[in-house]
């Protein structure tokens, strides 16, 4: 074909294929600013680490002054296309307000990203320093990022909040639902196939690896058989869980005790109590044993504390 007969092609194809057309319609976000949004936002949270060259002390005042300027125009200006995609009256106005609110937060922010990247440290033997882990630990990125990504969520913006975590899920290979509800010292070794689910909560202190997913069950639909929005989905994993590679974890009403393991390749769709390992021992199956105290050593194979799931 020409050049011509693929170009009228391809318009035939947007005036007779709708639904992946956005023709004459309301203005979105850009991709290319949201992913500048992401490095200016992670520059704020770790001042120094992502320069060009180094920064001075006598220098962060007026970088810091400079980036808040940058990143509080562009972000009014995503968050207003976001609002108005929806209908809002005056997105403008609101996208100043929501702007405003999440760099506030900034520093709580910062504060809640300095417990993950201890949790990191001390949760990796192979780690020989913080600046290692800021640097080339993935997991500092996508959390923190889907971090600010929840704060946007709180504050019901739609679009902005899930293409902020796809720019971290597509540079680490992990992708964490902005709606997400996650404790301090969270971290997530190797970070590397994991999947968080939007109605998931994580309690504090809690250690995952690669490849875990807190997913959902089959959808409940409605009347129509689509599926229902707004419900818990994904579980709840309680203070200073630890969960290994491989392992799946489905439903809105499964919760993971705390100070409990789940071992690598289990799946589970049931609650446990705090205190337990769950082991896979092949054949689709998983046992449940009970630990003697916290972090103690689990029961024989075999004991009445034993029961498959």
């Amino acid at each position: 074909m020409s050049p011509e007969e693929i170009q009228r092609a391809l318009l035939a194809s947007y005036e007779n294929q709708g639904g992946i057309n956005h023709i004459d319609g309301k203005n979105l976000p850009s991709d290319e600013s949201v992913n500048w949004l992401a490095t200016e936002l992670m520059h704020l949270l770790f001042p120094g680490y992502f320069e060009h060259k180094p920064l001075a002390k006598d220098a962060v005042p007026a970088v810091t002054a400079a980036r808040l300027k940058a990143v509080r125009s562009r972000l009014e200006e995503e968050v207003a296309k976001s609002l108005n995609f929806v209908g809002d009256h005056e997105p403008t106005r609101h996208a100043t307000d929501v702007a405003c609110a999440l760099l506030a937060r900034l520093p709580e922010i910062r504060a809640t990203c300095q417990t993950d990247v201890q949790a990191a440290y001390e949760g990796d033997p192979a780690a020989r320093s913080v600046e290692e882990i800021i640097l080339a630990y993935p997991c500092v990125l996508v959390i923190s990022i889907q971090r600010l990504a929840h704060e946007l969520y709180r504050l019901k913006v739609p679009l902005l909040p899930r293409m902020l975590t796809e720019y971290a899920h597509e540079r680490t290979g992990t992708d964490i639902h902005p709606g997400a509800q996650i404790g301090t010292h969270f971290f997530i070794d190797h970070c590397t196939g994991v999947v968080i689910g939007e109605t998931a909560r994580i309690g504090n202190h809690v250690k995952i690896y690669q490849n875990v997913t807190l997913g959902a069950k089959s959808f409940e639909l409605d009347e129509a058989g689509k599926p229902v929005k707004g419900v818990k989905r994904h579980p709840d994993i309680q203070d200073h869980v630890t969960i290994y590679p491989g392992a799946t974890i489905l439903g809105g009403k499964t919760v993971i005790g705390a100070h409990s393991i789940v071992g690598s390749n289990v799946w589970l769709m049931k609650s446990i109590p705090p205190q337990s390992i769950v082991y896979y021992k092949g054949e689709g199956t998983s046992v449940v044993k009970a630990q003697q105290g916290r972090g103690g050593s689990a029961t024989s194979s075999g004991s009445a504390d034993d029961w498959m799931i």
